[in-house]
């Protein structure tokens, strides 16, 4: 009973939802001046993680004949029979309804809408579909991934202040554009994988060299968007030099990857990728939040008068 509790808990992938959880919350803290309100913030994260959760065992369902040939993946329990596709299903589905009901229940009907868009573009649109129609599937099925941010700001605002989808936007075009170079860094370093089970992910159908160079492209638009969040009045100097030092770090990555040392240095990339968006989305968290009610900090804030619209 113990391990198919695992191995359910294993389809929810809870490393990649807990990440998913973490922006959506940072979101919410953004979208207010103070404290999110309490009832929204609780079940609108809970919703978002049971959303996620749906579509990552769907994600599993789907591409079960793919796991079964990757090394990555091949422990995965559909892919080892510990679960049958049946378990799977009913679990997703179970989930995904229990999302929809608190969120439209406990939350508002926006937050839903967009919660169940997001649940389908990354489940049934992109890895149903785009995973294996296109090279540029996880830049255009990207964007499903990248909601939490608006699903957060969604859930405590209803979207009805005058800068809400701006600024909520602006925290999706954050993890859109930080996509293609943390999934493309595992990609070169899995493309064996990807090739054997026919998914033509970019180092397969271009080339690793061509994927290299797109990585770069990326790792620099990225590295000025996210100063966006400065130039517009939405964080201070405290979030730029966390931004600015971690962008740096990433460039480095991007520039270095053009002639790796060795063949696990694109794993070291993606690696310092996750670590990346959690440490920029943490500082989008305290400069917004914790750093005013710190001693000194306002003043250092406010010598550059940043307005803080929530």
């Amino acid at each position: 009973m113990a391990i198919q509790a695992r191995d359910y808990w294993a389809l929810t992938k809870p490393r990649v939802v807990a990440l998913i959880v973490f922006t959506a919350l940072v979101g919410m803290f953004l979208a207010v001046p103070g404290l999110p309100p309490w009832k929204e913030t609780v079940f609108g994260l809970l919703g978002i993680w049971l959303a996620a959760a749906s579509a990552a065992a769907i994600n599993h369902l789907i591409d079960q004949r793919i796991d079964k040939v990757m090394a990555r993946t091949a422990h995965r329990p559909l892919a080892t029979g510990a679960l049958r596709p049946a378990q799977v299903l009913v679990f997703a589905l179970a989930l995904g309804a229990l999302s929809m009901a608190i969120l439209v229940l406990l939350v508002n009907m926006l937050t839903a809408l967009l919660t169940f868009a997001s649940l389908i573009g990354y489940a049934v649109i992109y890895t149903g579909w785009l995973k294996r129609a296109t090279p540029q599937n996880i830049v255009i099925g990207g964007i499903a991934g990248a909601a939490p941010p608006l699903l957060g700001w969604a859930a405590v605002t209803n979207m009805q202040g005058q800068w809400d989808w701006a600024h909520a936007l602006l925290l999706v075009l954050i993890i859109f554009v930080w996509t293609p170079p943390h999934f493309w860094a595992l990609a070169i370093f899995r493309r064996d994988d990807y090739a054997r089970a026919l998914v033509p992910m970019l180092p397969v159908t271009h080339g690793v060299a061509y994927t290299r160079w797109q990585i770069l492209i990326y790792t620099v638009l990225l590295v000025v968007i996210t100063l966006l969040p400065v130039a517009i009045g939405m964080s201070g100097v405290f979030y730029l030099g966390g931004a600015v030092v971690l962008g740096l770090v990433f460039l480095w990555y991007a520039w270095r990857l053009l002639d790796p040392p060795d063949e696990f240095f694109a794993m070291r990339m993606f690696n310092y990728s996750v670590v990346y968006l959690m440490a920029l989305f943490a500082f989008l968290l305290v400069d917004h939040w914790l750093l005013p009610w710190l001693p000194g900090a306002g003043a250092a804030a406010g010598g550059l008068d940043f307005q803080r619209i929530g």
